[in-house]
């Protein structure tokens, strides 16, 4: 039997994540050639991801510039992909999520009329401009893919409502639960020197459309929440994007409790957020991640593509307001029902499964 040639596409840490399991899946299946490109949207931190899953790029774009814009990061990562395209003509490519990697590989694919699978599919806001550019990313894709493989019904509306041929689009779960319950079960030290006496308080912030003024508000709410409860620690993995590391150096630097740290390895991060008390973060995959651990998460940002985790409780949308994000940093520090109800250990996007019902759709398309 020929087997089929899948070309496997990265960008950045969560692509890498929520991809691993569908890779390994892949590479294990006997059906399939596997091949690897990462672009390299995002650099250092999604070498790491690759590094823990033991999963080694066939092709790397190294796309990264400092300063990058938006147009930039296009046209390169266009240009660069057909060249790949062209070289490997592979049967089916698969990409994930809503970067700009995803984007402009679902519109490579669809000058070269190469059929895409989109993983993790369907999610929304409504709102053109919220997540930016995700939201128009993740639409782009959904036009332009042939298989849609949703991590929830929600997400499976999502995609009907836009006409989305329903034989085309399957209910499979994240596969980002698939990837952190691997990763979970492994104990790894954090090499962080944290007080075991505090409660820790874990933030990631790294959001386009948050950088500015809206960032350092939510900074400055948050160095309040630490600086008026003693018995709180903050660990923050700071993204090197230069808006954020501007911002961090305005409002969190100099704090004897406020962790300012590099980017965790995956495996690692993991790790930070089994120790945590509760996640504060404007980051989708953390939405999904937190609470299948039980942590309770207060988001960042104003609207959500990932509604069900707010719909049972597990997750609150708090925005970049500092009174708003201070009364609810409160509200999980001093009381204990409140806290309890978000702390529940619910997880509606997926049993960590995800990837081998991925690899069977595809195999079933093919054959």
């Amino acid at each position: 039997m020929n087997k089929k040639k899948v070309l496997c596409v990265v960008g950045t840490r969560p692509e890498a994540i929520k991809m691993a399991p569908v890779i390994l899946g892949l590479k294990a299946a006997g059906w399939a050639d596997v091949k690897v490109l990462a672009t390299a949207q995002h650099r250092e931190i999604l070498d790491q991801v690759l590094s823990v899953f033991e999963i080694v790029p066939d092709y790397d774009l190294d796309i990264m510039q400092s300063g990058q814009s938006l147009t930039d990061l296009t046209a390169r990562l266009l240009v660069a992909l057909d060249k790949v395209l062209e070289e490997t003509s592979p049967d089916i490519v698969l990409a994930q999520g809503d970067t700009t990697t995803v984007m402009a590989t679902s519109l490579a694919c669809f000058y070269r009329k190469i059929p895409l699978g989109h993983v993790e599919a369907g999610l929304r806001t409504g709102d053109l401009y919220n997540p930016y550019p995700e939201e128009m990313n993740r639409i782009v894709a959904g036009r332009l893919s042939v298989l849609h493989f949703a991590p929830t019904e929600s997400s499976r509306s999502n995609l009907l409502m836009e006409n989305i041929p329903q034989t085309s689009v399957h209910v499979t779960g994240n596969t980002v639960i698939d990837a952190l319950l691997m990763t979970a079960k492994k104990e790894i030290d954090i090499g962080v020197d944290l007080d075991e006496s505090k409660r820790l308080i874990l933030m990631t912030s790294h959001r386009r459309e948050n950088f500015g003024a809206p960032m350092r508000e939510s900074f400055a709410a948050i160095r309040y929440v630490v600086e008026n409860n003693e018995d709180v620690e903050l660990l923050y993995p700071v993204h090197p994007n230069p808006n954020v590391l501007a911002a961090v150096e305005e409002t969190l630097a100099g704090h004897p409790r406020i962790k300012l740290v590099e980017p965790m390895e995956y495996a690692i991060f993991v790790q930070a957020m089994k120790r945590a008390y509760f996640i504060i973060s404007d980051s989708g995959g953390v939405q999904e991640e937190a609470p299948a651990l039980g942590k309770p998460v207060l988001v960042l940002r104003n609207e959500t593509e990932r509604p069900e985790a707010v719909e049972a409780g597990v997750v609150k949308l708090v925005g970049t307001d500092r009174a708003r994000i201070i009364a609810e940093s409160e509200k999980l520090l001093n009381d204990p029902g409140e806290y309890g109800k978000m702390a529940k250990g619910v997880s509606p996007y997926g049993d960590g499964l995800a990837a081998g019902r991925i690899v069977e759709i595809l195999y079933d398309w093919f054959h």
